[in-house]
């Protein structure tokens, strides 16, 4: 047996990174395809600060956290439904309005520590076995939500308009999927941390667009990013006694690169060679053309 599965926090780890890495791309895809990706990065700083409240009140931290940004999540849809502020400057709010409490909290108390830290970048020590049935559940609602809803899901992804038209409930799922944001972002900061956990609901989804065409399909290519990327940054995380958060993130952007590098190198040679054939054909018209002509002119002389 390999040394890293001979520790019990290890299997916690790798289990609950599995649990994270199906869940956020999941509800990731929807977000980015919607124009809305920077609302993962304003809950995670909300999270933080339900985090530095739970802190000083030595209240359950997962509860708090997800009572924060679930309130956050609601907030933002209303003001951005009804338009009392534009979407961007309501996420700037909700960020920069959290982390400045976060700190004041922070600094009200104790100040930066081990357990702090483990919440902003990840720990391999902190996932408990409560955690993972936290995590369990709220995977098993994620997938019942968008199996129940996919369609609807999809109509008021490409056209909320539409969607209304014919009979879509779209601000209640709307404030459904905000929530599962919400807690998708609560149970993730202990695999990723808060200030990171926003690049792995965004960016296996990015990967899979890139690659891979059809909404179903995408899903599942980016879960299975997801959980690729989770593990694996875990697993080197132990092995180098790195942040799991860190490595979890540069190993989503690293084949995010290498995907868009592809992509480039695929655009240039199929460019060069529909030039060439545009060229060819172009040639050939010409050709054939100055075929014509001579013919046309041979027949003159014959004719005279």
């Amino acid at each position: 047996m390999p040394e890293i599965f001979q520790y019990e926090f290890m299997n916690r780890a790798i289990v609950a990174s599995v649990l994270v890495g199906v869940t956020a791309p999941a509800i990731g895809m929807f977000l980015v395809l919607r124009r809305l990706s920077l609302i993962a990065d304003t809950l995670s700083h909300v999270a933080f600060a339900g985090v530095a409240v739970a802190l000083i009140t030595k209240s359950f931290t997962p509860i708090v956290a997800f009572i924060a940004t679930a309130t956050a999540a609601v907030s933002i849809e209303e003001l951005r439904v009804r338009r009392l502020l534009p979407g961007d400057a309501a996420l700037a709010v909700f960020l920069y309005g959290a982390l400045a409490l976060a700190v004041v909290l922070i600094s009200a108390s104790d100040g930066f520590n081990t357990t702090i830290f483990s919440y902003l970048f990840g720990s391999l020590l902190s996932v408990s076995t409560t955690d993972l049935w936290w995590m369990g559940i709220l995977a098993l609602v994620i997938v019942l939500f968008l199996f129940m809803f996919r369609f609807e899901l999809t109509q008021i992804t490409f056209d909320p308009d539409l969607a209304k038209t014919n009979g879509v409930r779209v601000h209640m799922l709307n404030l459904s999927l905000a929530i599962l944001t919400a807690g998708t972002i609560t149970v993730s900061m202990r695999v990723v941390g808060v200030l990171l956990v926003g690049a792995l609901i965004v960016i296996p989804v990015l990967v899979s667009i890139r690659v891979v065409k059809g909404l179903t399909l995408t899903l599942i290519v980016s879960s299975a990013l997801g959980v690729f990327v989770a593990v694996f940054g875990m697993v080197i995380s132990f092995y180098a006694d790195l942040a799991p958060g860190g490595s979890v993130v540069l190993i989503a952007i690293s084949l995010l690169i290498i995907v868009e590098i592809g992509a480039l190198i695929k655009r240039s040679f199929f460019g060069a060679s529909k030039l060439m054939q545009s060229s060819d054909h172009i040639h050939a018209h010409e050709f054939h053309a100055h075929g014509v002509n001579e013919s046309a002119t041979d027949d003159r002389h014959s004719h005279r």
